[in-house]
């Protein structure tokens, strides 16, 4: 989730996981390169925490900074809502091809693709805006149809316990913007929000109520297990789900060059408060390479361009060297 005040907001251990369960394998400190670039994006005038693991099968090895804290990553837990609409169309409960209404009574901040369009469209295109796109009306179209309580039973079965999901972008906005916890204020007063409007005492994003927060060690462990089609009965469903997650558009600004990836990107700019996020996999000589790389600073917003030019930079450098590293 991208959310920026200024206009539009958009909210926008090794553990090598067998099918079934999480097996722990014992994996090397990183190549010297890969250890060099990790460094670097640490050194990011920021809150920083990061994780790359690759998975070779003869020697496996991660590179961590801080993997254990918890950090605001905004829009990269789309990829728990995707996985789970997935699971009930799987189930038969919902239909990619199904029509869903697109209004006023869902319509959030931060929509590129459903900003100013009313009708309905099939769920396949509202799950590829939220993922291509980051469209938060998309997001909160598709977590009213299955449910802000099933994603959150995923992502506890996936065993992520730093984790956490809002009701919805929009709740998440009101509470942020000094809502009631459970209110939504409706999308006349969202774009008060959008213009520096508050309804009462601002909070921080980074909360124990309403709130988008993982951890870089679970991000990758969801995505290792996910992409393992851990969750999904039906190969399908893999393949669709990472039809979808192929399609952020962050794979492009982090990834080297024509590399197969599945990622989601995340960020917010609320009051001085500040993130940046990218987690996923990428498939380098037929090596999974899973990373997740979470930056949250406070500062001015003259200041988030200068710093979202650098974590670019950094996060590229980081799977840079992680690619040639397994290639090498």
């Amino acid at each position: 989730m991208t959310f920026d005040r200024r206009g539009i907001l958009a909210l926008g251990v090794s553990a090598l996981l067998a099918e079934g369960g999480i097996e722990r394998t014992a994996a090397a400190e990183g190549p010297a390169r890969v250890r060099a670039a990790v460094d670097r994006f640490a050194r990011l005038p920021a809150t920083s925490s990061g994780l790359v693991v690759a998975e070779h099968p003869i020697t496996p090895w991660q590179v961590a900074h801080d993997p254990a804290v918890r950090l605001f990553v905004g829009s990269a837990v789309k990829t728990f809502i995707l996985a789970q609409f997935l699971r009930d169309v799987e189930a038969g409960r919902l239909s990619e091809d199904s029509q869903l209404k697109i209004d006023d009574a869902a319509r959030s901040l931060g929509s590129p693709v459903f900003l100013h369009l009313s009708g309905t469209t099939p769920a396949r295109i509202v799950l590829e805006a939220m993922i291509a796109h980051s469209d938060n009306t998309a997001t909160d179209v598709a977590l009213a149809a299955i449910g802000p309580a099933q994603v959150r039973a995923l992502i506890s079965r996936a065993g992520l316990k730093q984790t956490q999901i809002p009701h919805s972008t929009r709740r998440l906005v009101s509470y942020l913007a000094g809502a009631s916890e459970g209110a939504d204020l409706g999308w006349e007063d969202m774009q008060r929000v959008a213009n520096g409007g508050l309804v009462g005492t601002p909070r921080r994003p980074l909360n124990d109520s309403e709130t988008m927060v993982s951890t870089t060690e679970e991000m990758m462990r969801w995505y290792q297990q996910a992409l393992r089609g851990a969750f999904f009965d039906k190969p399908a469903t893999l393949v669709e789900f990472k039809r979808i997650q192929g399609m952020a558009g962050v794979i492009a600004m982090v990834v080297p060059p024509d590399t197969v990836a599945y990622a989601k990107g995340g960020s917010i700019d609320w009051q001085d408060f500040h993130c940046l996020c990218v987690a996923g996999q990428m498939i380098v000589a037929t090596v999974p390479i899973t990373f997740c790389l979470t930056i949250n600073w406070t500062g001015p917003d003259d200041g988030v361009a200068t710093m979202t030019q650098s974590y670019m930079a950094a996060a590229a450098d980081v799977l840079r060297e992680a690619a040639q590293a397994v290639v090498q």
